[in-house]
C-alpha cells in the first residue's frame, strides 16, 4: 500500500504532509478505526507505537498519534486524531490487540478515554496516585507530589476446583529489579499469571518535558541502564532528523562497533544466566567471567562500562585509535574462542537441554497477535531486526547476512539465537574495524535549532529488540513530547502465555529466557 493508496482511505482535502521517511495523515476519531483495520490488512504495513500529546496550550486539543512502519519502503505513516472539546477516542484494541497497553497508558497519563477498551485498570501507576491527576498533562506539575490515594488494584481472578494463588514479589531475592507476579495454580502448573509492574517508575517522560537538552540526552541513557547506548543512539537519531543535523561517516560506524559491544555484553551474560537458573553453575559463572570481560574493554574504550557518554547529538565523543583497534580486535579472536569452549561444553549437557527444550513455548498466532519483538519474536520464526529492515547510524554498510532465527519458541530456541547474534556481533565489529574511515567523529556544532511542530521517530535494535523514541516539537522548536518505547514494553504484556502450562519452578528460567528491562517499562 503506497501514500497514494492510503490517501484513498480518507475524504478529498484530507490534510497529509510528508517529513523526510514520514508521512502524516489527519484522521477524523470517528474514521480511526476503519483507518487502522485497513492497515493492518496489508502485510506490508507493521503497527509501531501510539502514543497522546497535549496541545491544549498552544493548539486547544489532545492528539492521538498511531505510528505505522514499512520495511520494504524502509518509511513510515503516523495518524493523528485531533481531540476537541472531547477526552474519549475510540479503542483500536478490537482488530488491533498490540494497541491494548497503549491505550491504557494514555487513558492513566493523559486522562484520555479509548471507549470500548475492555481493561481501563491503571497501568504503571499504583494505587496510592489519585486516580484524577494525569501526570503528562502540561497542566501537572511534575515538581510536586499530589496527596496519596487509597484505591485498590484488583487482580484477575481465575476460578475452579483446586486453584489456589501464590504471590511473588515485589521484591526478590537478589539483584533484579521489584515486579510482582500473581500465580493462579493448579497442583503445580501454571494456569494463569499476572504480572504487576511500575515500582520502578520514576518519572521519565514527564522530565523530558522539562529538562534542557543535554539533560534530554542523558536521560535516555539510564531509561534502562542496559541499553544505555541504544537508548540514546535511538533519542540521538530522533533528535539529529528534526535539526537536520549530519553525523560523519566515522561517527556512524562507530556507533555501529560500541552498539554490537553493548549486545555483545549483554547476550553473554543472558546466556550465562540461563545456564545458571537450569543448575548448571558452570556455564553461569562463564557466561558472568566473559560479560565482564566485554564490560571492561567498553571502559578501556571509552571510560564507561556502559558506553555512557558517548553518543552526542551529530556524532560520538569516543574515538577508537588505531592502538585501541588493535587491541579491540585481539580481544574479540580472544573472547570468540572463549566463548566457543563454553558453548561447546554447554551443548553436550543433557540435563541443560532437557531444561530448556519444551519450557516456556509460544506459538507463532500469540507472537503475531502482541507482535513480539527481538530475540523472543526471532525465536517463534519472525524474520525481524531494525539493523536490516529500516538501516541507521552505519548499518547501511554492514554485510549483516541471513537473521537468525528458530521455529519452536522455547527457551532452549532464545537461547541458541543468543548464541548466534554473539557471533554475528564479532563479526560485524571485526568488519566494520577493518573499514573504519578516516574524518572526525562529531560535527562542528552550532546553537541546535529544531523544525517547530514537528514528529521524528528514532528507531534501534537493542539487544532486547527494537527500541523507539518519538520526539515532537512545538511552535517554538522546544522539544515538548519525548516518548521512549522499550521493546520490554511490549514483550511484558506476553510473558503470562509462555508461563501457562509450565510448572512454577520453571518461571524463573522461562522469565530470564526474556529478559525484560523493569526499568525500561516503568518510565
Amino acid at each position: 500500500m503506497t501514500k497514494q493508496d492510503i490517501s484513498q482511505l480518507f475524504p478529498a482535502g484530507t490534510r497529509t504532509f510528508t517529513e523526510g521517511r514520514i508521512t502524516f495523515f489527519e484522521v477524523q476519531a470517528s474514521d480511526i478505526v476503519r483507518v487502522t483495520k485497513d492497515m493492518t490488512t496489508e502485510k506490508e504495513w507493521v503497527f509501531k507505537l501510539m502514543t497522546a500529546t497535549d496541545e491544549r496550550t498552544e493548539n486547544g486539543c489532545f492528539k492521538i498519534w498511531y505510528v505505522f512502519g514499512n520495511q520494504t519502503q524502509q518509511r513510515f505513516v503516523i495518524f493523528f486524531s485531533i481531540l476537541r472539546d472531547t477526552l474519549e477516542f475510540p479503542s483500536i484494541t478490537g482488530h488491533l490487540y498490540e494497541a491494548w497497553n497503549y491505550e491504557r497508558r494514555i487513558h492513566t497519563f493523559f486522562g484520555l478515554t479509548p471507549v470500548g477498551h475492555p481493561d481501563l485498570r491503571p497501568l504503571i501507576l499504583h494505587e496510592n496516585w489519585p486516580e484524577d491527576v494525569f501526570p503528562l498533562r502540561k497542566d501537572f506539575d511534575g515538581t510536586k507530589r499530589p496527596a496519596d490515594a487509597h484505591g485498590t488494584y484488583t487482580f484477575q481472578k481465575v476460578k475452579g476446583e483446586g486453584i489456589y494463588e501464590i504471590p511473588v514479589g515485589p521484591v526478590h531475592a537478589g539483584i533484579i529489579e521489584p515486579g510482582h507476579f500473581r500465580f493462579s495454580v493448579a497442583g503445580e502448573s501454571i494456569v494463569s499469571l499476572e504480572a504487576r509492574l511500575g515500582f520502578t517508575h520514576k518519572g521519565s517522560e514527564k522530565l523530558f518535558e522539562t529538562l534542557p537538552l543535554e539533560s534530554k540526552l542523558k536521560l535516555s541513557e539510564k531509561i534502562s541502564g542496559d541499553s544505555s547506548f541504544s537508548h540514546s543512539l535511538a533519542f540521538c537519531q530522533a533528535v539529529e532528523t528534526l535539526g537536520d543535523m549530519i553525523v560523519p561517516k566515522r561517527a556512524q560506524m562507530l556507533r555501529v562497533v560500541y552498539a554490537e559491544l553493548e549486545r555483545l555484553a549483554n547476550h553473554f551474560g543472558d546466556i550465562g544466566a540461563m545456564m545458571m537458573d537450569t543448575g548448571f553453575n558452570f556455564g553461569g559463572a562463564h557466561g558472568a567471567r566473559i560479560r565482564e570481560r566485554v564490560l571492561q574493554m567498553n571502559e578501556k574504550l571509552t571510560g564507561s562500562r556502559f558506553l555512557r557518554g558517548v553518543n552526542m547529538l551529530s556524532g560520538v565523543t569516543k574515538d577508537i585509535t588505531d592502538e585501541k583497534k588493535n587491541i579491540l580486535l585481539d580481544f574479540l579472536s580472544d573472547i570468540k574462542r572463549d566463548f566457543s569452549e563454553i558453548i561447546d561444553v554447554a551443548e553436550n549437557s543433557t540435563s541443560l537441554l532437557n531444561r530448556m527444550k519444551e519450557t516456556g513455548m509460544i506459538g507463532s498466532r500469540i507472537a503475531t497477535k502482541y507482535g513480539v519483538l527481538g530475540v523472543a519474536g526471532r525465536a517463534i520464526g519472525r524474520s525481524i531486526d531494525t539493523r536490516r529492515d529500516y538501516p541507521y547510524a552505519g548499518y547501511e554498510e554492514v554485510k549483516l547476512g541471513e537473521i537468525p532465527f528458530e521455529t519452536t519458541g522455547d527457551v532452549y530456541a532464545r537461547f541458541h539465537i543468543r548464541i548466534k547474534e554473539a557471533y554475528i556481533s564479532m563479526r560485524i565489529i571485526e568488519e566494520t574495524l577493518a573499514s573504519l574511515p578516516e574524518g572526525s567523529i562529531i560535527l562542528e556544532r552550532s546553537p541546535v535549532s529544531l523544525k517547530k511542530n514537528a514528529v521524528a521517530i528514532g528507531m534501534v535494535e537493542g539487544w532486547r529488540g527494537e527500541i523507539i523514541y518519538f520526539v515532537a516539537t512545538d511552535a517554538t522548536g522546544t522539544i515538548s513530547r519525548v516518548m521512549p518505547r522499550d521493546p520490554s514494553f511490549v514483550n511484558w504484556s506476553l510473558l503470562h502465555e509462555a508461563a501457562t502450562d509450565n510448572v512454577v519452578p520453571d518461571f524463573p528460567l522461562i522469565n530470564k529466557s526474556f529478559n525484560l528491562s523493569y526499568s525500561g517499562n516503568d518510565l
